[in-house]
């Protein structure tokens, strides 16, 4: 591919939806262009506002928490995959408060804790926290939602 065809589809990708800088040189690596190709291409993509690092990553971190329900530890994760910068993805992350995790983590605990089947409180407390954990809330959120660190009793009823 050329690097007039790589510049044309990648705008019109870019057009449509947000990317990062990652992503492109992905894309591009995948059509097996060359370094100084790839380079010119993604400063003629920053140069124009097509891709943004910051705002794709403020973008991602609201959508994937808003709709696919993901905390902290794993909207990070999927953010290292795509290469961003740690300072970019941080100040991202910054801008969410604790309650707005806490507002997403609550109903996801209510919804979980009414299909779980358990022995006991403690059995239904693990189950809950590995639940939250897995979908990459931080631990001191997910105790705030249940209760307090040191005690294994039934989940806390405002979360």
């Amino acid at each position: 591919m050329t690097e007039e065809e790589a510049l044309r589809r990648l705008a019109a990708d870019c057009a449509r939806r947000e990317h990062c800088r990652g992503q492109m040189r992905g894309r591009m690596r995948q059509w097996r262009m060359d370094e100084e190709a790839q380079q010119r291409v993604i400063d003629y993509l920053v140069a124009h506002k097509y891709v943004d690092d910051e705002r794709f990553c403020r973008l991602f971190v609201k959508d994937k928490l808003k709709f696919n329900k993901w905390g902290r530890r794993k909207i990070e994760a999927a953010l290292a995959a795509y290469g961003t910068d740690r300072a970019t993805v941080q100040a991202a992350l910054a801008e969410v408060t604790d309650d707005d995790y806490l507002d997403v983590l609550r109903p996801l605990l209510r919804a979980k804790d009414k299909s779980l089947r358990c022995a006991d409180g403690y059995e239904r407390r693990r189950k809950l926290m590995a639940f939250a954990l897995g979908r990459g809330f931080d631990m001191h959120l997910v105790s705030r939602c249940l209760g307090s660190d040191d005690t294994c009793h039934d989940p806390d009823p405002d979360f």
